[in-house]
């Protein structure tokens, strides 16, 4: 039976992943639940990550590394930042020890941009970059990370040069749930109407100074020409990411393409809105990046073999 060598964790805002690895990089065992930094922080970290390791019957020896928002300011263990221009190898250095724990628990640091006209922060998407780009990427990359805050990123020969967040997704659920517009996607199916998705992405990609008026339209278009309520949900999705997509595409080599880094429902919107621009976009799974990322950090943190 093959023996486990330590624990990956992905923690989020809202979200908690583990996964029980052995020394080649294979997961054995995995828990999800929704016990993310905003439940764990009533609930109490320590509480919450013994007990999935209790369930998965994690050996008492055994390291734990952890990524996302547990290293927050407001988390479990502030992990701080590595600075852009910053080498994806520098987050695996600077890997913060939680203390008090009898267990050797590292929380990775998250990736900063102290510029005062665009200042920035990243948790988690630092490891995703160097499970999809690995350590020694040559050459430039343009990434695109679709989420409820989405990054675009550009790096060059392994270093993250700069980074741009978007509201994307928590504008989509505010947007659709509390404001008029809620009216005209109520009821809506999970039916998808591409051809509406397609026509907002081009039309807000080619006018996001329209982006309000776009989003209004959905409602008007409805009571006017009718229209079900999936279309206009379409519509919304399609106008918010097509802004997004106007901002993060700025300044690209046509033939270079992107980097999508995304998973399930989102990596398929984000493929279509790229389809519609005629922009070529790499897929690579989030949730595959992500432990791989977190076993390359592993293998580089406890270096030798007999320490995992």
């Amino acid at each position: 039976m093959t023996e486990p060598a330590y624990v990956a964790v992905d923690w989020g805002t809202s979200s908690f992943r583990l996964w029980l690895v052995d020394r080649a990089g294979q997961v054995l065992t995995e828990r999800r639940s929704g016990e993310g930094m905003l439940a764990a922080a009533k609930a109490g970290f320590p509480a919450v990550l013994r007990s999935h390791l209790a369930a998965v019957e994690a050996p008492d020896h055994l390291p734990v590394l952890v990524c996302g928002m547990a290293g927050a300011r407001n988390g479990w263990v502030e992990a701080g930042y590595v600075d852009t221009p910053a080498p994806l190898s520098a987050v695996l250095k600077q890997a913060v020890r939680v203390p008090g724990e009898a267990r050797d628990i590292r929380i990775l640091p998250g990736i900063a941009q102290r510029d005062a006209a665009a200042p920035d922060v990243m948790r988690g998407e630092e490891t995703q970059l160097l499970g999809a780009l690995g350590l020694d990427a040559a050459g430039e990359a343009l990434v695109c990370m679709p989420g409820t805050h989405s990054k675009w990123v550009r790096v060059r020969d392994g270093v993250v040069e700069r980074f741009s967040t978007f509201m994307t997704g928590e504008l989509f659920s505010v947007v659709s749930r509390e404001t008029i517009l809620s009216l005209a996607v109520a009821g809506a199916d999970e039916a998808e109407d591409v051809a509406s998705f397609k026509a907002a992405v081009k039309a807000a990609y080619e006018a996001p100074a329209f982006a309000a008026n776009l989003l209004f339209g959905a409602r008007s278009r409805q009571l006017l020409f009718g229209g079900t309520p999936a279309a206009a949900r379409e519509t919304l999705s399609g106008t918010l990411i097509g802004v997004e997509l106007a901002a993060g595409l700025s300044g690209l080599v046509p033939q270079a393409g992107v980097k999508l880094i995304a998973s399930g429902r989102l990596a398929m919107l984000y493929r279509l809105a790229f389809e519609a621009l005629s922009v070529n976009a790499d897929t690579v799974d989030a949730d595959e990046a992500v432990r791989r990322g977190l076993s390359m950090a592993a293998a580089a943190i406890w270096t030798k073999s007999e320490d995992l």
